[in-house]
């Protein structure tokens, strides 16, 4: 079989990307959509829900989401049910709803430890537990945890999100290896630091009219010497989602401007 671009592309799929109302998640549901998938979406709310429902029509893609806490067992098979009745089976999987508690770890609470654990790498292990069958049955499919640098590197105040992300890290290796026989690809993409809404004021310009001081430490710490843009994930999200990665599986694709590969500049 020989090369071609249309292997990029992903008409007549479904893709589900979780939590992706605004920031990484919803423009990876972009660059999923302008390849040709059919985007669904799930949040925590009706209010979210329609709110990134809104968002999508802004920029011209017709999503469907639904309500449904991903760390919900029941609630995910439901919701997957539901997709399938209503939409069709899901052919591609992004795992990307997260969130973070920055606290020291002697200050921090159990159960907030637990809670990080249960949403970044419980739930990763619910959904996907949840499509792999229709993915047997259909003869492949697709799977991208959103995992991080914190998969590979420690960082003060994140030890929860840190260790839920090595774990996510191993989740999408064991994915892979468990179920690659039947043409289900589980990779991983591990984002740098990229300027959305959310990191904004870290890049905001001091009153002094010097850079914000970790905008000057990720700057300083990136070989490519700037923080990533969402279009960055672009081209990473189309090819773990398509044809064009089939032998490509249990890998974690950093897109980081080379943070990981960088001992940073000498004194």
């Amino acid at each position: 079989m020989s090369f071609k671009m249309d292997m990029f592309r992903l008409d007549n799929k479904v893709a589900l990307i979780t939590g992706a109302v605004y920031g990484i998640g919803f423009e990876i549901a972009r660059s999923l959509a302008e390849a040709g998938a059919t985007i669904v979406f799930n949040n925590l709310t009706q209010e979210s829900v329609d709110e990134g429902i809104a968002n999508y029509k802004e920029i011209g893609i017709e999503a469907k989401g639904y309500v449904c806490d991903v760390t919900d067992e029941s609630a995910v098979q439901a919701m997957v049910k539901q997709i399938k009745s209503e939409v069709g089976p899901i052919d591609i999987l992004v795992n990307n709803a997260g969130i973070i508690k920055r606290t020291p770890m002697i200050e921090m609470d159990a159960a907030d430890f637990r809670q990080v654990i249960d949403v970044d790498l419980n739930a990763p292990f619910i959904m996907s537990k949840a499509v792999i069958p229709d993915m047997i049955e259909k003869g492949g499919g697709k799977i991208i945890n959103i995992c991080s640098m914190m998969s590979e590197l420690g960082r003060e105040t994140v030890s929860a999100y840190a260790a839920a992300k090595g774990g996510l890290k191993m989740l999408t290796k064991n994915i892979a290896s468990e179920y690659g026989q039947y043409n289900i690809q589980c990779n991983g993409i591990g984002p740098g630091y990229i300027a959305t809404p959310q990191t904004a004021p870290l890049r905001e310009t001091q009153g002094n009219g010097e850079r914000h001081p970790f905008d000057q430490f990720i700057v300083g710490r990136t070989p490519a010497a700037r923080w990533g843009a969402p279009i960055d994930l672009a081209g990473p999200s189309v090819f773990l989602a398509s044809r064009a990665s089939d032998f490509v599986n249990g890998h974690i694709l950093y897109v980081d401007g080379g943070i990981l590969a960088y001992i940073g500049k000498q004194p």
